[in-house]
């Protein structure tokens, strides 16, 4: 049976293909090392312990930037991720015009100078989902 849950057309995408080929004609397990050599995860820790607070660690540090420019990079690396270079360019640079907010540049730039965390506005909720 071939693999059809979702991942399977995925892999291609992010390890190399000798790695996919030879999981999919083998069907053997890849073990963390492996997968964290070839960048399919981050981070390999100890224990569930251990990767709880390293991952808690990451969100907090993601949490206490600019919630646009998180927002704004994730749509930007999904964008160029399926596209051209080019394309991702033109599209990054669109973005920027309509969606930079200098208030948050500036409170960033501020709270440097200051030595203190930076408190950024939320973004609005989308009226979609609600």
């Amino acid at each position: 049976m071939t693999a059809d849950v979702g991942t399977f057309p995925r892999l291609p995408h992010v390890l190399p293909q000798g790695l996919v080929r030879e999981l999919a004609y083998t069907g053997r397990r890849l073990q963390a090392d492996e997968a964290a050599a070839a960048g399919l995860v981050n981070k390999v820790y100890d224990d569930h312990e251990a990767l709880v607070d390293g991952v808690m660690g990451v969100a907090q540090e993601i949490g206490e930037r600019s919630p646009l420019a998180v927002w704004g990079s994730k749509a930007m690396l999904n964008y160029a991720r399926d596209h051209t270079i080019a394309d991702g360019l033109d599209y990054i640079a669109t973005w920027q015009t309509g969606m930079s907010q200098p208030s948050d540049m500036a409170e960033a730039f501020e709270a440097k100078r200051e030595k203190r965390e930076a408190q950024f506005a939320d973004l609005l909720p989308d009226r979609k989902k609600i």
